[in-house]
């Protein structure tokens, strides 16, 4: 099986390259060979490949930068996916794309399930639901996992970010208020390799759109603290947290307050569930020391 990873760099990219090895061939296309806002470039490279099974984790992630460059955003979350969804019918090979929480608004009181009506604050998310309707309207062959509050021990991140500031600073302020699921990607592409054998076993689940996040929940304070006691436990110093509400930290996009996401939907017809977030928390920090 050749299967075709368009990303190179990004965090879940790089952990699908580990998770993948030995499923299949992998040609992994970064953006200096194919560029998601080059339409004439997807198309030639997935020809020439053709692969017989596409995932795509590239994406404009700056949620901020997003804000004041909608039209590149635009180019590369919703059009790019919206043609790899064209090629992939054409081929005749699923499509694999990872979307985000952040295409609702978070004033549910409960977590959001597959068929909640979306309604993303900012351009970020409003490119990414075009993405996921793109992706929808060109091929019936495709799974769009939704995730959340992604880390790794590469790229820029929030786990890598505290790091550095818990170590600098004598006191840090960190959103109390946003309630979310932190996802590591070496989970995700964990996920994405049981997905991808169930498929090939001749057993999958229907396609569509899931959600794929952690099990439980915290906030961004939470996971600072967590952080925190995991610099602590090394002998390493650590600043002292403190909670503050969204409103104490202006961003140029609004972030929704309530980010956690109901999984059980990809358990119930795929089979594939993720760890607690602290569980996976623990198991990426062992893999840095």
């Amino acid at each position: 099986m050749k299967i075709l990873i368009c990303g190179r760099n990004g965090q879940v990219s790089q952990e699908l390259q580990a998770s993948l090895a030995g499923l299949g061939s992998l040609v992994v296309l970064g953006r200096d060979r194919l560029d998601l806002a080059q339409p004439a470039q997807i198309r030639q490279h997935v020809r020439q490949v053709a692969p017989d099974l596409i995932i795509n984790a590239a994406a404009h992630t700056a949620v901020d930068q997003a804000q004041s460059e909608p039209e590149l955003a635009f180019a590369i979350n919703a059009t790019g996916p919206g043609i790899l969804a064209e090629e992939a019918a054409l081929l005749g090979v699923p499509l694999i794309h990872y979307s985000t929480d952040y295409v609702f608004d978070g004033s549910k009181h409960e977590p959001y399930v597959e068929s909640d009506a979306p309604n993303p604050l900012g351009v970020y998310g409003k490119s990414k639901l075009a993405g996921e309707q793109a992706i929808a309207a060109a091929h019936e062959q495709h799974l769009i996992l939704r995730t959340s509050w992604v880390y790794s021990t590469h790229g820029r991140n929030f786990l890598l970010t505290m790091q550095r500031l818990l170590q600098e600073k004598p006191e840090l302020r960190v959103v109390a208020d946003q309630i979310g699921a932190p996802t590591w990607a070496g989970s995700i592409a964990r996920s994405t390799r049981a997905l991808i054998e169930r498929w090939q076993a001749g057993q999958p689940g229907a396609w569509g759109t899931y959600h794929l996040t952690a099990q439980g929940q915290t906030s961004w304070f939470g996971f600072a603290q967590a952080i925190g006691n995991a610099l602590r436990d090394q002998g390493k110093p650590c600043a002292t947290l403190l909670p503050i509400p969204s409103s104490d930290y202006p961003t140029p996009a609004a972030r929704p307050l309530n980010s956690r996401l109901d999984c059980s939907r990809l358990q119930r017809e795929w089979g594939v569930s993720q760890p607690d977030w602290q569980t996976a928390l623990h198991e990426c920090l062992a893999r840095q020391a």
